[in-house]
């Protein structure tokens, strides 16, 4: 159930309104890449989203589960947008609030960063 969620939750398409707060500084494309390219981001929950240089993107719930792959896009209105190898899109949000990155879904769910790692092949 848990994978069935994660990946419902990788399929679809981005309106931020109601997850945006009046805290939440968005990033432009120089940012974006500081903040992601070639790191390793860990969520609360345990998953990780992984944003190898040159656009190789990875999500797993679970260390040593499936990975679903795709290709990423930085974009400068603080979105990050993959296309995976099964063909499904999506586009999420960066924001920092404070000190703390947070992941915006597209129906305005928060996912506060628990921490960077830098990626390692």
């Amino acid at each position: 159930m848990r994978y069935a969620l994660a990946l419902a939750a990788l399929i679809a398409t981005p309106t931020y309104a109601n997850g945006l707060r009046d805290s939440d500084l968005q990033l432009d494309l120089a940012g974006m890449d500081a903040l992601l390219t070639g790191k390793v981001v860990t969520f609360y929950d345990g998953s990780k989203s992984t944003y190898a240089p040159g656009g190789a993107y990875g999500y797993t719930y679970i260390d040593d589960g499936p990975v679903w792959r795709g290709q990423y896009t930085l974009r400068d209105d603080s979105r990050v947008c993959v296309v995976f190898e099964n063909g499904s899109e999506r586009c999420d949000m960066f924001v920092m609030d404070g000190e703390r990155a947070v992941l915006i879904t597209d129906d305005g769910t928060r996912f506060p960063v628990r921490n960077f790692t830098v990626y390692q092949r």
